[in-house]
């Protein structure tokens, strides 16, 4: 899963685009950077655990960062990103190469799965399927547009917070059990959580999706080898990895500090 290429940066020709203000290059290149850094920190975590690094996918997340800035991502040899809304999801995908693999990891609202699906051709995974409803409806759909099955993970709300969606750990075997048997459009692939915000609870918000992996694999007859983690972003990922994670979402650690316009 860890597919970052060891090869020197390209240049703007190579990369098939015009040079930007220096500002913005200097940025790129702090992205590439520290993309870098982070799969050193994600081998140093998975060699602590006894893991192998191959083995943990590193979602780059870039929510409200440029095209320009991900096409530096990609051209150093990363294919995994997400992103939040589905807005920007469907604005970026076109502008992007085809071998991408776009994982949506926001809140999905049923009028916007269409778009989703059709402005997206080379999305890989919807991570954050948390009631039979949307499930319902992504799978009608791929099955409308003729697109191969799309792998889904089942998000749970680990922490009881009422700001956070998800399906509450009680209720995450019948929703797996949902996708997996009820929606032949749809490949059920794992579990996904986000820790708290203060991380007090962080470990065990993860050790809790853990727990819930092994009741939905002993209920669905699959190994767990074959239930993704989805757990761990930039202020806590090496202690989902050590906790068992398979896909880490980073997104500030890679590209820096969000930027959200500015209210008039």
């Amino acid at each position: 899963m860890n597919n970052l290429e060891n090869k020197d940066k390209p240049t703007n020709e190579q990369s098939g685009h015009v040079a930007e203000p220096a500002m913005s290059a200097a940025a790129a290149i702090d992205g590439v950077a520290a993309l870098r850094s982070v799969f050193q920190r994600v081998n140093q975590a998975a060699e602590k655990a006894g893991r192998a690094s191959d083995r943990i996918r590193v979602v780059a997340v870039s929510k409200t960062k440029p095209v320009s800035l991900i096409r530096q991502v990609y051209d150093a040899g990363h294919r995994s990103f997400g992103e939040n809304y589905v807005q920007e999801i469907i604005e970026k995908a076109p502008q992007l190469p085809e071998d991408i693999e776009w994982h949506f990891i926001g809140n999905l609202q049923s009028n916007k799965v269409k778009p989703l699906l059709t402005g997206v051709p080379n999305l890989v995974m919807v991570e954050s399927v948390d009631d039979e409803k949307i499930a319902n409806m992504l799978d009608r759909v791929v099955g409308n547009i003729g697109r191969k099955p799309l792998k889904v993970l089942v998000q749970v709300n680990t922490s009881g917070e009422e700001s956070k969606f998800g399906v509450e750990p009680s209720g995450c075997v019948g929703l797996a059990k949902h996708v997996k048997e009820a929606c032949s459009n749809l490949e059920f692939s794992g579990l996904m959580t986000i820790g708290m915000a203060d991380y007090t609870s962080t470990p065990e918000n993860f050790k809790m999706l853990a727990k819930c992996r092994s009741e939905v694999c002993e209920e669905l007859g699959i190994p767990e080898e074959q239930c993704e983690l989805s757990m761990g972003m930039s202020g806590d990922f090496e202690l989902a990895i050590e906790l068992g994670s398979t896909n880490v979402r980073i997104g500030s650690t890679i590209f820096g500090a969000r930027e959200y316009p500015k209210k008039k």
